[in-house]
C-alpha cells in the first residue's frame, strides 16, 4: 500500500537540507514502528519520495512525502505514531492512503501557494498595506514580466507573467484564490512577529518552478525598492496537482 504524508517544517528546521530531512523521516519511521517497504538489491532503502523539496531557509505548512508500506493503521493513528517521535518543528498534518498506481507526487505537482512576510526588525514600503495592494495590482497588469534565466551554458529572457496565477495582499483574499479546503485557520505556522505582505500562487513542478523570491525581487524592481532576500520570510502554504482541469491540494490527489 502507498500513503502520502503532509507535514510542516518551521523554526530552526527550515535550515535543514533535503537529504537530512529524508534521513530524519527514515529514522522516524523506524522509531515509530511503521513497516515501510524497502527496495531490493545490495543496499535496500525505504521506498520514500518527496514533492519539490523546500529550499534552505523557507518554512512550510505543506510539505509532502510518498511512502510504500507493508501494513498500516487508520490515517489518524499513523499520523499520531509518527508525530510521537518527531520534534516540534516538523509535524505531520495529514496522512492519506493513495492508489497503488498513483504516480509520484513530484510528477503531478502543478502549482504552489506561498506567503511572503517581512522578518522581525525589517521594514520597507511593503509594510504599508495600501502601498502593497496598489503595487501588486499594477504589477500583475503588465503583459510581460521578463527575467534573465541563467544556465551553465547560456542566458535567456523568459516571461514569468503567465506562471503567476494570483497575488493577494491578505489572508482573506488568499482564501478566495486558494484551491485548498484547509485554509480555515487565520494563520500559518510562521513566526508571529513577521509582517504579512503577500500571498501568491505560482507554477511549480519538475519542468517549471517559479520561486517566490524571484517574484518578490521583480516586484521590488517594479516598485523602486532595493531587494534584499534576507529581509523576507518565504513560507509555502500549499501544493497542488491538476485533475480534470482543476487544481486540488496534493493531499487529495489520488487519495483512496
Amino acid at each position: 500500500m502507498k500513503a502520502r504524508i503532509k507535514f510542516s517544517k518551521t523554526g530552526s528546521m527550515r535550515f535543514i537540507g533535503h537529504l537530512d530531512v529524508m534521513r530524519y523521516f527514515q529514522k522516524a519511521m523506524r522509531r515509530a514502528g511503521i513497516k515501510a517497504s524497502y527496495s531490493q538489491g545490495f543496499s535496500p532503502h525505504q521506498l520514500m519520495s518527496f514533492t519539490s523539496p523546500l529550499g534552505i531557509g523557507l518554512s512550510s505548512d505543506a510539505e509532502y512525502l510518498d511512502i510504500a508500506l507493508e501494513e498500516g493503521d487508520t490515517p489518524q493513528a499513523m499520523a499520531d505514531r509518527i508525530n510521537a517521535v518527531l520534534n516540534d518543528e516538523i509535524r505531520v498534518k495529514g496522512f492519506t492512503y493513495i492508489k497503488d498506481n498513483a504516480k509520484p507526487s513530484m510528477a503531478a505537482l502543478t502549482a504552489c501557494d506561498y506567503l511572503i512576510a517581512l522578518k522581525p526588525g525589517k521594514n520597507n514600503k511593503f509594510a504599508d498595506k495600501e502601498f502593497t495592494r496598489k503595487q501588486a495590482g499594477s504589477f500583475l497588469l503588465q503583459d510581460k514580466i521578463e527575467v534573465l534565466k541563467k544556465t551553465k551554458k547560456s542566458e535567456k529572457l523568459i516571461d514569468i507573467r503567465p506562471n503567476i496565477y494570483y497575488i493577494a495582499d491578505s489572508f482573506k483574499d488568499y482564501k478566495k484564490y486558494a484551491c485548498s479546503g484547509e485554509t480555515e485557520n487565520e494563520s500559518f505556522c510562521i513566526n508571529k512577529e513577521c509582517t504579512e505582505i503577500l500571498y501568491c500562487g505560482l507554477a511549480a513542478g519538475s519542468v517549471l518552478n517559479i520561486k517566490p523570491g524571484l517574484v518578490m525581487e521583480e516586484l521590488c524592481k517594479y516598485s523602486g525598492i532595493a531587494y534584499n532576500e534576507f529581509d523576507y520570510q518565504f513560507h509555502r502554504a500549499e501544493m497542488y496537482a491538476e485533475a480534470d482541469g482543476k487544481l486540488i491540494p496534493m493531499s487529495l490527489y489520488d487519495a483512496i
